[in-house]
C-alpha cells in the first residue's frame, strides 16, 4: 500500500491515508507530500477523497472504509490500483509462493543499474524505508503480482515469472488444484505474443508449464538445472554469504556457451531467482551479458535475508520467511555463510490458519538450526483459532532433536539469544510478523556486559 501511495503521489496525486503507528516508511509518505494519520478514524478520510484504495487485509469494520461507503465513494482494491498504474507500460510482474519480492527487487536494481529507469511496486524495501516502489520514466514496470488473494488475475503483463506454486494461504485455497486453477487465470492474463518464465525445478513450476504450454500466442521460457531448460543452471557455487552462478542459454547468438554472474546473497534458492530475473529482462530486450552483470549489482532487500549487524562476535540476520519451504532455504543459505558457527533461531508463526494447516511441517523445517526460540502466533489480520497455538510447531522441532525454547514474549526474546549465542554463531529472526524489530535489540542485548553464557531449553 506504501508503493502504491509512493508512484501516485510522485504523480501529482493528492494522497492521503491511515497506518496504526509511526514508522520510517510513513515518515517516508509525507516527506513526498501525503498525509498520514495515526490510528483509524472515519476522520481521516478528507472531504475532497475521490476514492479509497484498500487492501485485502482491511476489513469491512474498518471506519475509514465504512465512512466511504457511506459516503458512496468508490472503493478500489489495492490491485486494480496497481494494474491502472501499469496501464501503458511494458508489464513485468512477478509471481510464485516464495521469493517474489527478492526477484522483482533484482529485476528492480539491475534495469535501474542499466539505465533503463523503471517503474517498480515491490513487497519490501530495497535498502531504506520507502524504496519499495519507484515512478520511472522508462518503459518498463516490474510489479511483485500476490497470488494469496487472486489479486493477480487483475494486471496483463508483456512477462511473468512464476518462481513456484504450492499450497498456502489456506483461507483462500481450500486446496492444491485451486491454487493451480488460479496460477493459470494468472498465465491467462499475458499479453497475446507474451512470456511466461518459470522455474521447472519446483515441481508446481513444472506442473504449471505442462498445463499451459499449449496455449496460443505464449512463448514459455522454463528456467532451473533440468537438461529441458531454455534458461539452464549448470553450476551455483556458494562463496561464503554470495554465490557465483552458471548459466547456459539455449538459442542465443549474442552470448554463446556459459554466462558466469554473481549472486551478492546466499543460498539456491537466491541464485534461481536471479535467473529467472534474466530471463524476464532477456524477454523483454535486455542483452542477457549486460543484464548478467547488472545482476551483481542487487546486494539484498530488507527482511530478505538482510544482516542487521554483528555484535560479539555473532552475526544477526533477518529473514521474512513463514512457509516451511521458504524457511528450510534460508537456513540452508545461512548455514553455508555461518562457517563453522552455531545457527540459532527466533520464529515467530505468522497466521492460524497458516499454522494450522503448516505447523508441523515449520517446526521440521526449524530443525535444519541449532537451536529455536518459538514465539506466540502472529495472528495480522486473523482471529485465534481454538486448539491452534505456536506449539503445534515447537512439538514438530523438537521432535526432530532440536533444542527448542518456548513461554517467551517477543519482548523477552533478544535476553534469550544473547544468552544462547556464542561467538562464531548467526543468529536469525524469522517470521512474516513483528519479529523483525528483535534484531537491533538482540545486538544491543549482546553489547551489554555480564550477558548470561547459557539459557536452559524450556517446555511449554
Amino acid at each position: 500500500m506504501s508503493g502504491l501511495a509512493k508512484i501516485l503521489a510522485t504523480r501529482g496525486a493528492r494522497v492521503s491515508g491511515s497506518d496504526a503507528k509511526e514508522s520510517a516508511t510513513v515518515q517516508a509518505l509525507r516527506e513526498l507530500g501525503a498525509e498520514v494519520a495515526i490510528g483509524h478514524a472515519a476522520g481521516n478520510l478528507p472531504a475532497g477523497a475521490d476514492c479509497v484504495v484498500v487492501s485485502s487485509a482491511i476489513r469491512e469494520d474498518n471506519p475509514e472504509l465504512a465512512a466511504a461507503r457511506e459516503r458512496g465513494l468508490p472503493v478500489v482494491h489495492r490491485s486494480d490500483a496497481l494494474a491502472a498504474l501499469m496501464a501503458g507500460r511494458r508489464a513485468l510482474a512477478v509471481a510464485g509462493t516464495h521469493g517474489k519480492t527478492t526477484t522483482t527487487s533484482m529485476l528492480a536494481v539491475s534495469l535501474s543499474a542499466l539505465g533503463l529507469d523503471p517503474s517498480y511496486a515491490i513487497g519490501g524495501d530495497l535498502d531504506v524505508p520507502g524504496s519499495n516502489a519507484r515512478h520511472g520514466e522508462g518503459g518498463i514496470f516490474v510489479a511483485e503480482a500476490d497470488e494469496s488473494d487472486r489479486s493477480f488475475h487483475k494486471y496483463a503483463p508483456e512477462v511473468a515469472i512464476v518462481l513456484n506454486v504450492e499450497l498456502d494461504h489456506h483461507a483462500n485455497y481450500a486446496s492444491l488444484e485451486e491454487v493451480f486453477e488460479s496460477f493459470e487465470t494468472f498465465v491467462g492474463r499475458i499479453v497475446p505474443g507474451g512470456t511466461l518464465v518459470v522455474n521447472t525445478d519446483h515441481p508446481g513450476g513444472a506442473e504449471l508449464a505442462r498445463r499451459v504450454s499449449g496455449r496460443p500466442e505464449l512463448n514459455v521460457v522454463r528456467v532451473g538445472a533440468n537438461a529441458d531448460a531454455e534458461v539452464r543452471v549448470l553450476r551455483v557455487e556458494p562463496h561464503g554469504m554470495s554465490s557465483q552462478v552458471t548459466v547456459a542459454l539455449a538459442d542465443d547468438q549474442e552470448t554463446p556457451g556459459e554466462l558466469e554472474f554473481t549472486v551478492s546473497v546466499p543460498g539456491r534458492h537466491y541464485a534461481h531467482n536471479a535467473v529467472a530475473a534474466l530471463a524476464a529482462g532477456r524477454a523483454l530486450g535486455v542483452p542477457a551479458a549486460e543484464l548478467a552483470k547488472a545482476l551483481g549489482e542487487y546486494h539484498g532487500v530488507r527482511r530478505r535475508l538482510q544482516l542487521k549487524g554483528t555484535a560479539r562476535g555473532v552475526q544477526v540476520i533477518d529473514s521474512y520467511a513463514h512457509h516451511p519451504t521458504e524457511i528450510a532455504a534460508d537456513l540452508e543459505a545461512v548455514r553455508e555463510g555461518a562457517g563453522g558457527g552455531r545457527v540459532l533461531v527466533v520464529f515467530q508463526p505468522h497466521l492460524f490458519s497458516r499454522t494450522q494447516q503448516l505447523g508441523v511441517e515449520m517446526g521440521e523445517a526449524l530443525a535444519l538450526a541449532d537451536e529455536v526460540v518459538v514465539l506466540a502466533v502472529y495472528p495480522a489480520r486473523e482471529d485465534p483459532i481454538p486448539g491452534v497455538t505456536s506449539a503445534i510447531v515447537a512439538d514438530s522441532a523438537r521432535a526432530k532433536g532440536t533444542a527448542v525454547h518456548t513461554g517467551h514474549s517477543l519482548a523477552e526474546a533478544p535476553a534469550v539469544l544473547a544468552g544462547l549465542a556464542r561467538e562464531g554463531d548467526l543468529v536469525l529472526t524469522m517470521g512474516a510478523g513483528d519479529v523483525t524489530s528483535a534484531g537491533p535489540e538482540i545486538l544491543a542485548a549482546l553489547e551489554m556486559p555480564g550477558t548470561p553464557a547459557d539459557v536452559a531449553p524450556t517446555g511449554d
